[in-house]
């Protein structure tokens, strides 16, 4: 699907236009902001190509589409009118006090993450042309390079004031200047000289302000209460001008005097909070954080962390969240490189290679950790031991990071110390422990999740004794190899959120009616069809895993929604040769889909051959 067809596709199956209230994007989720989440059913989402997961967080739904998210965000856009972010409309934040703090700083820090980005790769760069011979560290040149990299970190405060102004409802260019008033140069100068300072006999911290982000964020905060009172307080003949002013004026008296020495404390805090814990046990700190922080992207709240280790890097390297990143990301990849090389499967294959090499390669691992690894479990466990164990070596050898680059392999450059090399040389060792590792650890642990399926009453289902209630049997639809649904690689059947049931590899091009009833589905793209038996059994049989995008192509339909059919009479024929060819999987989920309202669902065991004369699920 073409990045238009996969938003036309999320927009619909959210409600329309009329159910988006914001959209935003980070560097891999589709933040929507809905007016009624509970119209959303999340596998209809999860089944749209390109979406790799979802996440309901804190009044957010997140719609996870890796790397090209942006991409996705903007065909979102062209489809409608949405309130962003930046036009103020944002939704009361649910959860618990710390919850809301966390979304809150991470909703504004977010829209951030670019620029840091962005910055991060140019002061890298900074360091490496001298290393290289290609520039003079005391270059213009390089001069230059290192304060582009170094403008989204300084002028930091006025980012962040226009981004929390639009989530306080705040004006946001009267925020942006509050936060120009912290980083004027007169003030700049002012406190250079080491004199004290006063406003009005008020006396001013002499504090630096660049690189800050607690002081604004508390200061934005309060000026959406410094506005409403202002908008009462002044007569409608003088807001256009008066209005304004006094906003500046109080808030740049607040600012300087009470929030910003406030702001520098909490900062300040924080950052030694994490410091103490790490000087203490500097290799369990590193350990734990190396090994959840899977779990810590899991709930989006990675980038809540950054005002604590931005706080760290300003005087000093962040020798925390940055370098048990480098383990993390680092092992999603090679974890999802492992389960490439050992699944039989090509689709799931293709996504390992290309989600494993995001993780490698740009620290992006929302795609290895929603598509392989969370959904295989024992990759995920193998990244975490791994994560947490080469953490502890990090922790060890005090790794520090020297510039706000997501860890990535092209990101090392990033543990350069330009005064000792030791620092680049334990990266490299623990980047190369972590990959190889995690691999190790992967191919033998496995990819199959598949846990003891449920005790089998008997091994010939069509013996089962039903008791009271009528039994119900099913049998095989398709001939070929009878798995359990684990084996299925769709976690909306793997899971069982359609049903209970089992899977067939079909071994010929022919789908038959499990029993006497009538057809109630058959999708316009031929893949799948649905029936139901007098007693209201309903049973789904999907032909392969995502060939609904062939749009038909090798099928052919037999029969129409609505008529009767008698067990064993062909349904539909299928080219399997064509299918297989074009890259998708054969497997075939057959489930019941009204599972819940079945006393007991007992099906044959696995990993043998069967036909259409064969039992495969007795339903009581």
């Amino acid at each position: 699907m073409t990045y238009q067809e996969t938003a036309s596709a999320i927009l619909e199956a959210v409600g329309g236009e009329q159910n988006v209230q914001s959209v935003t994007h980070c560097v891999t989720r589709l933040r929507l902001v809905l007016k009624n989440d509970e119209k959303v059913q999340d596998q209809q989402v999860k089944s749209i190509a390109g979406v790799i997961g979802v996440m309901r967080k804190n009044g957010q739904y997140q719609i996870i589409l890796g790397n090209n998210v942006n991409n996705y965000y903007q065909a979102f856009l062209s489809l409608g009118h949405f309130g962003n972010q930046a036009e103020g409309h944002s939704s009361p934040v649910k959860g618990s006090i710390i919850e809301r703090l966390i979304e809150t700083i991470a909703g504004v820090i977010t829209p951030l993450i670019p620029a840091l980005l962005g910055g991060g790769m140019l002061k890298v760069v900074g360091i490496l042309l001298p290393m290289l011979g290609l520039a003079s560290a005391a270059s213009q040149t390089v001069a230059f390079i290192n304060f582009f990299g170094d403008a989204a970190y300084y002028f930091m405060p006025v980012m962040i004031a226009y981004s929390a102004a639009a989530r306080f409802k705040v004006t946001p260019v009267l925020a942006a200047t509050v936060a120009g008033i912290l980083l004027h140069p007169a003030f700049v100068a002012m406190v250079a000289k080491g004199k004290p300072l006063t406003l009005f006999g008020a006396p001013v911290t002499p504090a630096s302000y660049g690189s800050s982000v607690i002081p604004i964020l508390i200061m934005v905060y309060l000026m959406q209460y410094i506005e409403k009172w202002i908008n009462h307080l002044v007569p409608s003949v003088m807001k256009s001008f008066l209005q304004p002013t006094l906003i500046i004026f109080i808030s740049g008296f607040l600012a300087l005097v009470v929030v910003g020495p406030l702001g520098v404390i909490i900062g300040q805090g924080l950052s030694n909070t994490m410091l103490t814990i790490y000087h203490v046990a500097p290799w369990l700190a590193l350990a734990i954080l190396g090994a959840i922080m899977p779990l810590v992207v899991m709930t989006g709240m990675h980038w809540a962390f950054a005002p604590i280790f931005l706080a760290a890097s300003v005087a000093t390297p962040d020798v925390l969240i940055l370098p048990a990143m480098l383990a993390s990301n680092l092992a999603q990849g090679a974890a999802s490189l492992a389960v490439g090389f050992k699944t039989k499967q090509k689709q799931t294959r293709q996504v390992a290679f290309a989600a494993g090499m995001s993780a490698l390669l740009a620290g992006i691992t929302e795609p290895a950790l929603y598509g392989i690894t969370l959904k295989f479990k024992k990759p995920l466990y193998a990244a975490m031991i791994s994560g947490g164990l080469v953490g502890a070596f990090i922790g060890f050898v005090n790794l520090a990071s020297y510039t706000f680059v997501v860890p990535s392999i092209i990101g090392l450059p990033q543990f350069i110390n330009p005064a000792s090399g030791a620092n680049f040389r334990n990266a490299l060792i623990a980047a190369v422990a972590t990959i190889v590792l995690t691999f190790v650890l992967t191919w033998f642990m496995g990819i199959d999740e598949e846990c003891s399926e449920q005790a089998r009453v008997s091994t010939d289902i069509s013996q089962v004794k039903s008791g009271l209630s009528t039994k119900q049997t099913l049998y095989a639809p398709m001939n070929g190899e009878l798995l359990p649904l684990s084996k299925v690689p769709d976690e909306t059947f793997s899971s069982k959120l359609v049903g209970e049931g089992v899977a067939i590899l079909p071994s010929k091009g022919v789908v038959y009616a499990p029993f006497d009833g009538e057809v109630i589905t058959f999708f316009s793209s031929k893949h799948a069809v649905a029936l139901r038996n007098a007693r209201g059994v309903e049973v789904l049989i999907h032909v392969g895993i995502d060939t609904v995008e062939l749009k038909g192509q090798g099928f052919e339909q037999l029969v129409s929604v609505g008529d009767s059919v008698k067990r064993g009479q062909p349904l539909l024929r299928m080219d399997t040769d064509f299918i297989a060819s074009k890259g998708y999987s054969l497997i075939s989920p057959v489930v019941i889909t009204n599972s819940a309202e079945q006393l007991e669902i007992i099906s044959q065991d696995a990993k043998k051959m069967v036909n259409q004369e064969d039992a495969l699920l007795v339903v009581l």
